[in-house]
């Protein structure tokens, strides 16, 4: 009997346990809740071994058998995922962490974590015969299923607030995907997403609106593990928009656990926004199940722009259920964490990014977070996304002028 490339079983909403169909193109369930994928865990651990893994592709359909696609001919990649994590001493003795490592995202093709999300999606939307989609974004996710929706050959229709990054503007137009500004915010970029796919049929890949780009995402959580010899990580830090990545890792790590590959020990969940948007961290603090809608949102860091997820639920159970907790940090802070990790250890952060340093230096502060303790936060993306935040003050010199390097002459050299 043929191994099956894919152990998915059922959709399944987490809120009344109504379950559907993964060959069928499937939304939100009857009653409006996000669909999560369940896998069929003891058929997937007879091939999905560690043994197996060290000769497996170095992208993140290493892990196929816990991935929605069914038919290897249909994955569409660009080689996304099995990004390094990169110990950052020097960093870590400044905050008072002897043991901070960074999982830098900004590695994948489209130069975030969304490459994940997309290239998932984008191979079961090919999968189930999908040959348009439309999401709204505030940047990057566009960028990034552009990209893949071209790989696939496939039309995508993105939507986005006219203040949103430049770059990712131009990363949607070189791919070749239809691109419309909308004058407000992420939600309602949503709205018009929503009355397109309704007019025309076109299906909508908002965030947790279809089932698979949390699949893409839980990867991270998959390579964590293998990355660090099966040996969980005390807390994971995750800057938090629309919190798919933080569901998704936790969930990937769940099902490891399940399958046996690593013994119980739960990995602390936190999750960072900004204080300009930080929904998920209000609610948490108030003991709600759900977030209410932040008005007049405003940061920096683009990517946690997110007034309220529709997700949100989930993101606050995956912090309570691993004892973690949620921080809000400043764009003040967020950018001196990004300008500090690039003189510390040369990685050039996104601001979302960033932000979790300038968090996990509050928690160590507040006794959070031990000194001793072994943790993982996530770049969800390359510094370059963001370039308006770097400020260029350098000398001009003449042709043939000479430098002087002041401080050398100060030291005598």
């Amino acid at each position: 009997m043929a191994k099956k490339f894919s152990h998915i079983s059922e959709l399944v909403c987490p809120k009344c346990d109504r379950k559907y169909n993964p060959m069928e193109i499937q939304t939100l369930c009857s009653c409006g809740t996000p669909l999560v994928a369940s896998y069929d865990l003891e058929g997937a651990r007879e091939t999905l071994t560690k043994e197996s893994l060290k000769n497996r592709e170095q992208t993140m359909w290493r892990y196929h058998e816990l991935l929605p696609v069914t038919d290897r001919k249909n994955i569409t990649t660009l080689g996304e995922g099995m990004t390094p994590i990169l110990k950052s001493e020097r960093m870590g003795g400044k905050i008072g962490l002897k043991n901070l490592m960074v999982k830098d995202e900004g590695r994948n093709p489209s130069g975030t974590f969304k490459s994940r999300g997309s290239a998932s999606g984008v191979s079961k939307a090919r999968e189930l015969g999908i040959e348009a989609i439309t999401i709204p974004t505030n940047g990057n996710a566009g960028a990034a299923w552009a990209t893949y929706t071209a790989r696939a050959g496939m039309d995508a229709h993105i939507i986005m607030p006219v203040n949103g990054p430049s770059v990712a503007k131009r990363e949607i137009i070189s791919a070749g995907a239809n691109l419309y500004l909308v004058n407000g915010t992420i939600h309602d970029a949503g709205d018009l997403a929503d009355r397109l796919s309704e007019s025309y049929g076109i299906f909508n890949v908002a965030t947790l609106k279809e089932p698979y780009r949390l699949e893409g995402k839980k990867t991270m959580g998959l390579e964590i593990m293998e990355q660090l010899n099966w040996e969980a990580p005390d807390v994971v830090v995750y800057p938090t928009g629309g919190g798919v990545g933080l569901i998704g890792i936790n969930k990937g790590m769940r099902e490891l656990e399940e399958m046996g590959l690593y013994d119980n020990n739960i990995t602390r969940m936190v999750s960072v926004q900004a204080s300009g948007c930080a929904p998920i961290v209000k609610a948490f603090d108030e003991g709600k199940e759900e977030s209410e809608l932040w008005e007049n949102s405003n940061t920096v860091a683009f990517g946690m722009k997110v007034p309220k997820s529709l997700g949100d639920f989930m993101v606050l159970d995956a912090i309570r259920s691993t004892n973690g907790t949620a921080v809000e940090v400043t764009d003040e802070e967020l950018l001196e964490a990004k300008k500090e990790m690039g003189k510390s250890e040369g990685i050039f952060m996104c601001p979302e990014g960033a932000s979790t340093i300038a968090a996990v230096k509050k928690l160590v502060e507040s006794g959070d977070i031990d000194s001793d303790e072994r943790v993982v936060v996530i770049n969800t993306g390359s510094g370059l996304k963001y370039p308006n935040l770097v400020e260029v003050d350098a000398p001009i010199f003449e042709k043939g002028q000479e430098i002087i390097l002041e401080s050398l002459e100060e030291a005598g050299q």
